[in-house]
């Protein structure tokens, strides 16, 4: 959400953050529609102030015996306009958020120009693609050949974009997670795990900038709930209208959960395989900070994403998105893709954002500064640290084996029991 304020001091800068985001300047109509809104208010507390005068007077005429039918008339023309001021400050008002709450954030001055992901920067690599002596095969041709990944039946009772993941291949799934969480847990990465709700109200998630934009690509209930995209919703959330302590941030989150969307948007895209799914698990990471340092929280949750690729011994990049390709609740977003060469190409599997206070003022989320009168906002970050689907697809096709075997990589061996390959394929006689 954008403070009409700022948007006041300094219309230039809100219309070149629009810029940036490939939209056309807004300040102009939207500063029209606060000019009325402030007038109505001026106009109604003017009215309330005669008013107040004129009570006063009615009191010392009656006392005096005096006739104040006048002053009585002239009271209740003021209470008239009094209505009608109110209902257009609240018309206003309304009119302003519905505009301002669907705007994107606006992106830091650092953030590179451009209208899709062609304008996105590469900033640094990391790690070898391997050099395969055999033609590698995809995640989808190395799981259903060993049974373990069926899409047909999940096809059959859940549509497209679904699958069942089986036996070690499910053990190998459940071993990524707990291994991130270790890593993100433990005292240098500093998180706090948290097993959170996976149903959220309208507010939550409106206070991250799902709703209203994005209420197509979210499963709804029935009754009211939402299924939540991403563990982001309920974990930025636990600082919905609350004031923390200067001294307590930066908060930070983990949590291992099934994350929902519809793919409205994805029609044709990524059909084939597990990349983009309708049910997909995430370790995810979320920071409250302050507004100092959620630049340097922003570097480091990305490094901390980054660590497991690294003690994976995935390929990797990293790139900083323009701001024609940023969510809309970024001020910054950092990319990470690992190398898939079962199809030839760096994918995402981690997005990092910095949200500013963009978040912080839909859900009135503050702190308490250390020194200084009053309460400011909070900044919110939030990550991947991984995608748990994504990153079995990686470790499937980057270290497959010619006969179909799987290795597993030796930061994944405790947590599968001390086995070392997942077979390959029984061949039928």
């Amino acid at each position: 959400m954008h403070d009409i304020r700022a948007i006041r001091e300094n219309p230039a800068a809100f219309d070149a953050g629009l810029k940036k985001r490939n939209l056309a300047p807004l300040s102009a109509e939207l500063l029209a529609i606060d000019a009325k809104r402030r007038a109505a208010i001026t106009e109604s507390e003017q009215a309330q102030a005669r008013r107040r005068q004129l009570s006063q007077q009615i009191g010392m005429a009656k006392k005096k015996g005096e006739n104040a039918d006048a002053l009585m008339a002239e009271v209740a023309s003021l209470e008239q306009t009094l209505k009608q001021r109110e209902a257009e400050a609240a018309q206003f008002d309304a009119e302003l958020v519905r505009r301002i709450e669907v705007l994107p954030n606006l992106p830091f001055d650092d953030v590179p120009n451009g209208a899709d992901e062609t304008a996105n920067v590469e900033i640094r690599r990391h790690g070898n693609q391997r050099n395969f002596p055999f033609k590698p095969k995809d995640h989808q041709e190395l799981g259903e050949a060993t049974g373990e990944m069926d899409f047909a039946q999940a096809a059959k009772i859940s549509g497209s974009r679904f699958v069942f993941i089986k036996g070690k291949l499910a053990r190998l799934e459940r071993a990524l997670a707990q291994f991130m969480l270790d890593l993100h847990t433990s005292d240098e990465g500093g998180y706090t795990e948290v097993d959170p709700p996976l149903l959220v109200k309208d507010g939550a998630a409106y206070g991250v900038g799902q709703l209203p934009r994005f209420a197509e690509d979210m499963f709804h209930t029935d009754n009211g709930f939402w299924l939540v995209p991403t563990a982001e919703v309920p974990l930025t959330n636990l600082v919905n209208d609350t004031v923390v302590d200067e001294k307590d941030l930066p908060l930070r989150y983990t949590a291992f959960t099934p994350c929902f969307r519809s793919e409205a948007g994805a029609a044709g895209k990524d059909t084939r395989g597990m990349i983009r799914q309708h049910q997909f698990p995430k370790v995810e990471l979320v920071s409250i900070t302050t507004p100092e340092q959620s630049a340097a929280e922003h570097e480091r949750m990305t490094a901390r994403a980054e660590e497991v690729l690294m003690r994976l011994g995935l390929a990797y990049r990293t790139i900083v998105l323009c701001g024609g390709d940023m969510g809309p609740a970024s001020r910054k977003t950092f990319d990470i893709e690992v190398w898939l060469p079962g199809q030839g190409r760096y994918r995402e599997i981690s997005s990092c954002s910095n949200c500013g206070d963009y978040q912080a003022r839909r859900m009135n989320a503050r702190f308490k500064p250390r020194e200084g009168k009053g309460n400011r906002f909070v900044h919110t970050l939030n990550g991947s640290g991984l995608a748990i689907g994504r990153t079995l697809v990686a470790v499937l096709e980057n270290y497959q084996n010619e006969d179909g075997s799987v290795t597993i990589p030796e930061v994944l061996r405790p947590y599968m029991g001390g086995l070392q390959v997942l077979p390959a394929p029984s061949r039928k006689k």
